[in-house]
């Protein structure tokens, strides 16, 4: 069997890449042990924020703020493509200091960030108050205009939907091995079989490492398991997208349904994917603190599933020693906000294009 590239991995990360060759006229071949998006892409949050996930200036922020930019075209992309809708939304972000210590944090991300010329908005708890009046008393906070959110499940369906209809091919499959020489890629060697093809995208999420023949170390990209409680609201209680800071923080993303996603704890457990009874009660104490009405709301369910963590927090992308064998894994909790620039840069170096983005701080070649 032979096709003009590979893609291991069905998330969203890998159908995106699938999409973006087979647009360009390959012969794309999706590898996934289980069904497309069955792991991390659909109980992700799809919280699209690189300005409240942001440390600091740098190259993450950048690449966050342009998988931000990409993503309203993304979607009509996905929507036209497919008739589905994916549930996104420009909600914005607000981010809460419960006490002062956390507001002097808040106070040197803005300072920052307006240096950057990005929207931020300084709020004191009276404007808090005005705008999202079931919001716990903050000391104080910050608001994001231009995040968003997305519902993951309906973006897998539509991603995986769309690459099909471009021309990609989906095949279940353990994939044992890349096959190289050291200096080209010659295919992938999957359940006794060989799969020849001159490109191989590694996009396996947490199983990225284990792949035999990746360049990547098994300890390079970790799972990090992360567990989320889904509660039940009619009405919605709030708009924004809201992130607690603090050591006992964490999110609270509403739909436009009434559901809210309350997230997500970060345990470097392995592959060890239970929902423990520390893990919901420290999200549903965190909801409660943030958004007391809460606490008279209904679970509607709980789950836990692995995000790929690098130890410096930045992805792998793009190009290896090995001509022919690219990365696109590492993402942790940016999965979503990534996929369609990481998606647009891959396919890009694939097909010996320019990247529209600078990959040299996502190099596998910082490990060294």
């Amino acid at each position: 069997m032979q096709r003009d590239a590979v893609v291991v991995g069905g998330g969203v990360m890998g159908c995106a890449i699938a999409l973006r060759l087979a647009q360009r006229g390959l012969a794309v071949l999706v590898l996934e042990r289980s069904v497309p998006g069955a792991e991390a892409s659909s109980a992700a949050a799809g919280i699209l924020a690189p300005q409240e996930e942001a440390e600091g200036p740098g190259p993450m922020l950048e690449l966050g703020l342009a998988g931000r930019e990409r993503f309203p075209g993304f979607v009509r992309e996905l929507e036209a493509a497919t008739g589905m809708e994916v549930g996104y939304r420009r909600s914005g972000v607000l981010a809460l200091a419960l006490d002062e210590e956390e507001l002097a944090g808040l106070e040197a991300r803005a300072a920052w960030q307006a240096a950057r010329g990005l929207r931020v908005e300084r709020l004191g708890p009276s404007e808090i108050a005005r705008l999202e009046p079931e919001v716990a008393r903050a000391a104080g906070g910050l608001r994001f205009p231009d995040e968003a959110q997305v519902e993951p499940p309906k973006l897998m369906r539509a991603l995986s939907l769309a690459a099909a209809r471009a021309g990609a091919e989906f095949a279940t499959a353990y994939v044992r091995r890349v096959l190289h020489d050291g200096e080209r890629v010659r295919g992938v060697e999957c359940d006794g079989e060989t799969i020849e093809s001159a490109r191989v995208i590694v996009a396996a999420g947490s199983w990225s490492g284990l792949v035999d023949g990746a360049l990547l170390p098994p300890q390079a990209v970790r799972p990090m398991r992360g567990q989320l409680v889904e509660l039940s609201t009619r009405p919605p209680r709030f708009a924004h997208v809201l992130f607690v800071k603090g050591r006992a923080g964490g999110y609270l993303v509403p739909r436009a349904d009434g559901r809210v996603l309350v997230g997500s704890t970060m345990e470097l457990v392995g592959f060890r994917k239970e929902v423990t009874a520390d893990g919901l009660a420290s999200l549903l104490s965190l909801a409660r603190r943030a958004v007391p009405s809460l606490g008279e709301a209904p679970v509607g369910g709980f789950r836990a599933n692995f995000r790929p963590y690098t130890g410096d927090r930045l992805p792998f992308l793009g190009a290896t020693p090995v001509a022919g064998l690219l990365l696109a894994t590492g993402h942790f909790r940016n999965g979503i906000l990534l996929v369609a620039v990481s998606a647009d840069a891959v396919a890009a170096v694939a097909c010996g294009e320019p990247p529209p983005v600078d990959l040299a701080p996502f190099s596998v070649a910082r490990l060294r």
